[in-house]
C-alpha cells in the first residue's frame, strides 16, 4: 500500500511538474470548489473568462502559479454529459482526483519522477483530458503512476510507450482550451496506484459513491510535490 513512507526517500523540493523557472514560492493555492461563491458571477463554461478569473486571482497574490483541487468538489464539471449522465446527485462525478496547476499555454511539462511512458492519449469528449500521458515509476519495489492532462498535441506525437524518463525532463508542454478538454490552460496532476488497465487515461474526477475507493487509490499529489 501507498502512504507518506513511499515517499519519506525523496526531497520533495526538488520534484516539480512544470517548467522550474516557477519556484514553490511563485505558488499560491485557489479554489474552485462549488463553495466558492465568484462563480455565481463569473461563467465558468467560459474557458476564457475562467483563464481571466484565474490570472487576476493570483496576481491578486503576488503569485505566478495558483495550484490546488484535491478532493475538491467542483460545479465545473455539469456543463459536460461525459461527467454527468446520472440522475442520482450521489452518482455525479464531481470530486477533483488530482492536483491543477493553472499556468500559460506552452508552460513546460515536466516528469515528477524517474520512470518510464505507460501510455497515452488524445481524450477528446468534451471536458476530458484532452492530450494525456501517463509516466509508469518504482520507489523501493512500490509500483504507482502519475498522470499529466490537458497538454498540447504536439506533446503526445513522439511519445513511444515504454521509453525511459529523468525527474525533471520535459515530456510535454500545456494545451490551450482548444485541444485541452474546453478549460484554461493548466496540468491535471494525478498519482494513481492501480491503473485498472485503463491506457492513456484515467477518471480524474468521481463521485460521492466512488469516494471511498478512488481516495484510497489516488492518493493526495500535494505530499509528492512538497506543497501542503
Amino acid at each position: 500500500m501507498m502512504n507518506n513512507s513511499v515517499f519519506t526517500p525523496l526531497n520533495t523540493k526538488n520534484i516539480f511538474v512544470i517548467d522550474k523557472i516557477y519556484s514553490k514560492s511563485d505558488y499560491t493555492k485557489i479554489d474552485l470548489s462549488d463553495s466558492n461563491g465568484v462563480f455565481n458571477e463569473i461563467n465558468v463554461n467560459n474557458a476564457k473568462e475562467m483563464e481571466q478569473y484565474i490570472a487576476d486571482f493570483t496576481k491578486s497574490k503576488k503569485a505566478k502559479i495558483a495550484i490546488g483541487g484535491y478532493l475538491e468538489k467542483r460545479n465545473l464539471y455539469k456543463r459536460s454529459k461525459h461527467f454527468n449522465k446520472q440522475t442520482d446527485p450521489n452518482d455525479e462525478r464531481n470530486i477533483h482526483l488530482g492536483v491543477d496547476i493553472w499556468a500559460k499555454e506552452g508552460t513546460k511539462v515536466l516528469a515528477a519522477l524517474d520512470g518510464e511512458i505507460h501510455s497515452f492519449e488524445n481524450n477528446t469528449n468534451h471536458g476530458d483530458y484532452g492530450p494525456c500521458i501517463i509516466l509508469k515509476h518504482s520507489i523501493e519495489g512500490t509500483v504507482f503512476h502519475t498522470l499529466y492532462g490537458h497538454l498540447s498535441i504536439d506533446s503526445i506525437n513522439d511519445v513511444k510507450i515504454g521509453q525511459s524518463v529523468k525527474q525533471g525532463a520535459k515530456i510535454a508542454q500545456l494545451g490551450d482550451s482548444s485541444i485541452n478538454g474546453d478549460y484554461a490552460p493548466h496540468l491535471h496532476f494525478q498519482i494513481i496506484k492501480d491503473m485498472q488497465n485503463n491506457f492513456g487515461d484515467y477518471p480524474g474526477v468521481c463521485s460521492l459513491n466512488q469516494l471511498s475507493f478512488y481516495k484510497e487509490n489516488c492518493p493526495n499529489p500535494m505530499e509528492l510535490l512538497g506543497i501542503l
